[in-house]
């Protein structure tokens, strides 16, 4: 089927063009369009992450170079670098957000089997946290970052069974962590895990009354009652405390008037005693410790995207081009962890994005390529998290 077809072309196949053109025309983002449409504007920019290109003039360029390729890749045609950015400042991000979280919902059934480290259990699991990409404050004057310095914020609530993303916010360098809470949708019965810095006793309370669960780092300053201790507990797990409480402050009460668990647990490879807070009283206190160790896995999926995607030197100077361009690179991602998935491949998503850039004008059919490769290298425990 994929017989003498560029690999960039068979890719194309996994992304379903019929819903980003009803999502166009939902925005009316073709209006007055002669040659270079949204599709086309995807296309390049795809191109330019998959092949880790460093800026528009790199995606032009490279283009211009392979034009006699163009229409068998898939791409309508090459562009100069005034065309495609203008294209990023003036077309509405909202389309290639939406068809991100289209991505997100196609995608993430398909991990939802996947399993979580050192826990057996039904419920979903996210890691809930933030990355920040400095900027230019001069360049970026809309996004004000902390100490006089530009800066965005990438908020992702990352589902934790096969590391995809179920929620993004873009935002400026100052927008408070914990205001996330008040934005995205909780889904009952799932827990949620963060750090102190979403210690919002408010928003925690609404998710609690919803019925969904979180475990976050307790603030060493929070004044509490103890209720109730657990002494049936295994120390040589490196559990030191199950305790139930309530909150003495006044405000702190009225915020969150339920009892909640603190979970005391000593980090023998770090030396350091750790405090979880939840509202989950079902799990064991060595399982609510376990799901907060797996919260390294939002941390792991900051750190790939900065290293194997071009995240870091943005392409637009905008706020509507920086979200078209942090949700191109979100799309690129997930287009691949498809790929990974409908082909079954054992590779790493690390491993598909390195072959897969370096091959887009490469004839071999996707999946031989993807699951005849067979791996020497051996990396590193950041790069064992895509493994599943």
């Amino acid at each position: 089927m994929n017989s003498g077809k560029y690999i960039f072309a068979q890719i194309l196949q996994f992304v379903n063009r019929y819903e980003f053109e009803k999502i166009v025309t939902k925005y009316n983002g073709d209006y007055r369009t002669r040659d270079f449409n949204c599709w086309n504007q995807f296309l390049q920019l795809f191109f330019g992450q998959l092949t880790s290109r460093n800026s528009l003039r790199d995606i032009c360029t490279c283009l211009k170079a392979h034009r006699n390729k163009l229409y068998h890749l898939g791409i309508k045609q090459h562009v100069n670098q005034s065309t495609l950015s203008r294209a990023n400042e003036r077309r509405d991000y909202r389309i290639f957000e939406d068809f991100g979280m289209f991505l997100i919902n196609q995608v993430r059934t398909k991990f939802s089997d996947e399993p979580i480290l050192n826990v057996d259990i039904d419920n979903e699991v996210f890691a809930l946290d933030s990355t920040t990409i400095s900027l230019s404050l001069k360049l970026f004057s809309w996004a004000p970052g902390k100490y006089s310095r530009g800066a965005v914020k990438v908020h992702t609530l990352l589902d934790l069974r096969g590391s995809i993303p179920s929620f993004i916010l873009i935002t400026d360098g100052k927008y408070h962590d914990s205001n996330v809470l008040d934005v995205f949708t909780p889904i009952p019965e799932a827990i949620y895990i963060m750090d102190k810095a979403y210690i919002d006793f408010k928003a925690l309370y609404k998710l609690n009354l919803i019925g969904s669960f979180f475990i976050s780092r307790s603030k060493s300053s929070m004044d509490f009652s103890v209720l109730e201790v657990n002494y049936n507990i295994d120390e040589t797990t490196g559990l030191r405390g199950d305790k139930i409480i309530e909150l003495n402050g006044y405000k702190s009460k009225q915020l969150y008037p339920k009892s909640l668990r603190l979970v005391e647990y000593y980090d023998y490879e770090n030396e350091v005693e750790l405090s979880f807070l939840t509202n989950n009283f079902e799990l064991t206190a060595l399982e609510i410790a376990n799901l907060y160790r797996n919260r390294w896995q939002i941390e792991v999926f900051f750190k790939w995207i900065k290293q194997n995607l071009t995240i870091k030197t943005l392409w637009g100077h905008s706020e509507n081009a920086v979200n078209i361009h942090i949700w191109i690179a979100i799309s690129t991602y997930l287009i691949v962890a498809k790929i990974k998935k409908d082909i079954n491949s054992s590779l790493s998503i690390y491993e598909i994005i390195q072959i897969l850039g370096i091959s887009v004008f490469d004839k071999t059919p996707i999946s031989e390529l993807l699951t005849d490769f067979q791996s020497n290298q051996n990396f590193n425990e950041q790069i064992d998290l895509f493994n599943n």
